[in-house]
Parts: structure tokens; C-alpha cells; sequence
């Protein structure tokens, strides 16, 4: 049976750098898994994403892969990070920069996205779907015009499918926390 090394270096938006870039350094790791989100976390992102479509991502993960990626790309490291929040393409685009800025060329970088439906609630409630809270059993309806963000929670195998197509860093929206660690082992 095949060792596999995942290393778990974020637990929430705005935890410590220095974790993940010691796990890199200094441990044989395989896998380096990041959790940024939480579901208070989406409704800033949203807002943030509302005030600038450049936002919308867990802005903190671009100076960390500044300083990891040459590491992950020279030891062979897959960074799996659900840092993409609301918006996963504009966090690619901000990694992608920094892979140019450090002369990196050609990383694999992968987007699991499709988890934000927002934009779908008015449809899918058109369509009958009530979606009644699970605590008081009132129909969305009742606080639509309040709803911040909505997003399914995607499991690990999006992240799978992106591993095998070769990316070397996966940046999710939503997933389960499990996901994320989970989707190496597949």
C-alpha cells in the first residue's frame, strides 16, 4: 500500500502563514490542504464580490502561494485550497500573477466551481422548491430579500477529477471540509 503525505495548513480566513510554509519546508509532504471557509465567510465574500468583481476570494492565499509555490512546484507539493470562495476564477487569476512574477511557467492550476447558486434561488423557488430551514421549517421565501449567499457544499470528487487532469494547485469554492483532505486519497 502507497504512503500518501497531506498536510493541513489552514483552519479558517486569516490564520497563520507560517504553518503551511513550515509543512512545506520542512516535512516530506505530498498533498498541502487548505480550509478557509466557513459559512460566515461566504456572506463577506459575497459582499466584497458585490463591491469589486476582482474580489470575492480568500485574498490571504495569494501571498502565501508567493511564498510556497516554488517550493510545491520544485518538491512536487499539490496545494488543494478552498480559497476561491465566491469567486475561484479571480483567485486563479491573482495565483496565476504570481506564478508570472516568479517566473514559474506552466503550473497546472485547477477551478472547482458551480457550488455558488445565488443567482438561482428565484428559479429553483419558482420551480416549487420551497427550501424550507431545517430549524424552523419557514420557507426560504419568507427571508429571501435578506439571503446574503447560497452554495451547495461540493465533496472531493471535483477535486479528484482536477488532480487526475494534472493540477498541481486546486482552488475550490464551497466543499466539505472532508473534501479537501479527503480528494488525495481517491
Amino acid at each position: 500500500m502507497r504512503s500518501i503525505r497531506i498536510a493541513n495548513g489552514q483552519g479558517f480566513w486569516g490564520d497563520s502563514l507560517e504553518a503551511p510554509v513550515e509543512q512545506v519546508t520542512l516535512g516530506p509532504v505530498d498533498y498541502l490542504s487548505l480550509d478557509y471557509l466557513a459559512e460566515v465567510t461566504m456572506s463577506i465574500l459575497q459582499k466584497q464580490k458585490a463591491r469589486d468583481p476582482r474580489l470575492g476570494y480568500a485574498r490571504d492565499f495569494v501571498p502565501l502561494m508567493e511564498r510556497i509555490l516554488p517550493i510545491c512546484v520544485e518538491k512536487n507539493i499539490k496545494v488543494i485550497a478552498n480559497a476561491g470562495g465566491v469567486n475561484p476564477w479571480a483567485c486563479r487569476d491573482a495565483v496565476v500573477a504570481v506564478a508570472r512574477k516568479l517566473g514559474l511557467s506552466g503550473v497546472r492550476i485547477g477551478i472547482v466551481a458551480g457550488d455558488d447558486i445565488l443567482d438561482r434561488l428565484d428559479e429553483l423557488m419558482a420551480r416549487g422548491h420551497e427550501l424550507r430551514n431545517l430549524d424552523t421549517d419557514r420557507p426560504l421565501s419568507d427571508i429571501r430579500s435578506r439571503v446574503q449567499s447560497a452554495n451547495v457544499y461540493f465533496g472531493a470528487f471535483p477535486i479528484v477529477d482536477a488532480l487526475r487532469q494534472g493540477a498541481q494547485v486546486v482552488i475550490t469554492g464551497r466543499t466539505t471540509d472532508t473534501g479537501i483532505t479527503l480528494a488525495p486519497m481517491i
